[in-house]
């Protein structure tokens, strides 16, 4: 599987003005194996069972140029299953309504890991999260 916005989330943002650098954007680390990448997923409850762990806010959150970016984030003292894939959402505090973002599998380094207890920290591309 390839990086990938998911489809309902690019009509929500062209549809209804979307600013992603006021919203709670959090990433969850992905067993893939348990759930994969799904076009027709559009909230957290679908990818819950699949979520290793998930992170607290992204900080510093910006969008240049149709750029999504933000800081590096690390999470806390990970267990569980093998990580394959990070997934992006907007967390409104129940996963029935916090809107998938982005699926990314593909150029993340340390992707794919095995918890041990330590601390996981995702460093994005340089050039950013992703880009429309």
């Amino acid at each position: 599987m390839a990086n990938a916005l998911y489809p309902k989330y690019k009509q929500a943002l062209l549809t209804a003005g979307i600013n992603l650098t006021t919203l709670n954007i959090k990433v969850a680390l992905i067993d893939s194996g348990t759930t994969g990448y799904n076009a027709a997923h559009e909230f957290m409850s679908s990818m819950a069972t699949a979520a290793v762990a998930r992170s607290g806010n992204l900080a510093n959150k910006t969008v240049v140029s149709g750029v999504f970016d933000a800081d590096n984030i690390t999470i806390t003292g990970v267990t569980g299953a093998t990580v394959e894939a990070l997934l992006l959402f907007r967390d409104s505090g129940v996963d029935a309504t916090s809107e998938l973002i982005a699926y990314l599998d593909t150029g993340i380094t340390g992707i794919v890991l095995t918890p041990n207890g330590g601390d996981v920290t995702i460093t994005w591309n340089g050039s950013g999260i992703f880009a429309l």
